[in-house]
């Protein structure tokens, strides 16, 4: 872990960007003098994220709390630490990468998130419950069907925007989406270990709109589809 910022740096410097070594060491050890272990609140607020980012973005939210776990900016609970793992964080951050791009096409997004339906719910109940199964058993079953359910919520939620933004032909809709989804992720992972408390209102937020959409934009595709029902029976005597 010595190594790690100094070579980071300087693969940094390949990129063009020019930071001083001791200057963000300093930073690093800052950081890690003031991460303690999480308590409570904290570990309930990382199991309520885990779940929920992972209906957006699964292999994201893994990276993304494994490297700062290695990188010593978030003290992890024992059953996430296999999250951390290099051979993790390489396959992580490379699926990462795909999910990016097919993110962006239009209709594409929406196939693959139909495949990953199947892997993005268990795979954040698996994760909340990661925050306490190394502890406690039943707590783990609690954080684990509190995460399945909040990502299967926000796995609806995303489902059924990209549903309706595909309806229009221009793609840019789509990627507005794809990019807050992003950042959405980001945030997410960043309140929840930085403001538990702040977290859990936002959260409560989140869920509220995510069941407005889904009422909304449901009725916008029922009606776009018997619209298109309507057209095609119209067409078929005329053929």
């Amino acid at each position: 872990m010595e190594n790690l910022w100094p070579t980071f740096i300087q693969w940094l410097h390949t990129l063009g960007l020019h930071l001083d070594v001791g200057m963000v060491q300093g930073a690093a050890a800052g950081a890690a003098q003031a991460a303690q272990k999480l308590d409570m609140p904290g570990l309930l607020a990382l199991a309520a994220a885990l779940g929920w980012a992972s209906g957006f973005r699964l292999y994201a939210v893994v990276f993304l709390v494994g490297a700062m776990g290695a990188a010593g900016w978030l003290p992890l609970p024992p059953g996430l630490h296999v999250l951390q793992h290099p051979a993790v964080l390489a396959a992580s951050g490379g699926m990462l990468l795909v999910e990016f791009l097919a993110d962006k096409i239009p209709w594409l997004d929406s196939a693959w998130d139909a495949v990953h339906a199947f892997i993005r719910i268990p795979a954040g109940a698996l994760l909340a419950a990661g925050v306490f199964g190394a502890d406690s058993a039943t707590m783990g079953v609690v954080a684990g069907l509190m995460g399945g359910s909040l990502a299967a919520t926000s796995l609806a939620t995303k489902m059924t925007a990209r549903a309706a933004a595909n309806t229009s032909p221009e793609p840019f809709s789509n990627w507005l989406l794809s990019f807050f989804e992003d950042g959405l992720v980001v945030g997410v992972v960043w309140l929840a270990t930085q403001h538990p408390v702040w977290f859990g209102a936002a959260l409560a937020v989140m869920l509220l709109l995510s069941v407005l959409l889904l009422v909304v934009l449901f009725k916008f595709l029922k009606a776009a589809w018997r619209r298109l029902a309507g057209q095609g029976a119209t067409a078929a005597p005329g053929a």
